[in-house]
């Protein structure tokens, strides 16, 4: 288990798709690994394994201690709400930045475990808000996409300051 580097926005690799899991093998646990404590250091709620510059639709997640951890190998979200819900958002990729992402209130997601065996889930609120989020960085859709171009904008200014501030 190691802590990788996380990439950090604008790098160009966060906006490509990632490419499905085919093998469920020890390397793929190993990656699961690295990604939580990356996640635990960052720290944050919600890494892909394209946050660490690996191109693959890998999620873990670990909201609260009482959650535990989850991990999600080629999640798809297979049906959505009509019902919207506004969130703070923001990443490990962008770090010290936030900004409220209206998104459907629920999901129903499709993955397969570390073993390969098809799973099913149902989700609301911020369960079902990290889902989407996640599901998005796999597809290559950076969540600052999600805003309006004039909330964008600001705040990727803002992220700039930080950025540079010593």
């Amino acid at each position: 288990m190691t802590i990788r580097p996380i990439l950090r926005f604008p790098d160009p690799r966060l906006r490509i798709p990632a490419a499905p899991v085919r093998d469920f093998d020890a390397a793929l646990r190993s990656l699961a690994a690295d990604l939580l404590d990356t996640l635990r250091a960052a720290p944050g709620i919600g890494i892909t394994a394209p946050h660490i510059g690996v191109a693959q639709r890998l999620v873990v997640l670990e909201l609260s201690a009482l959650d535990g951890v989850r991990t999600y190998v080629n999640p798809e979200i297979v049906w959505a709400s009509a019902e919207m819900a506004r969130h703070p958002e923001g990443s490990i990729a962008m770090p010290g930045v936030t900004e409220e992402v209206e998104r459907p209130a629920c999901v129903h997601l499709r993955y397969r475990d570390l073993d390969g065996a098809e799973q099913m889930e149902e989700a609301e609120g911020l369960l079902a808000v990290c889902h989407q989020h996640e599901i998005d960085q796999l597809d290559g859709v950076f969540w600052i996409q999600r805003l309006s171009r004039l909330k964008r904008d600001r705040l990727v200014k803002r992220y700039g300051k930080l950025a540079r501030a010593p």
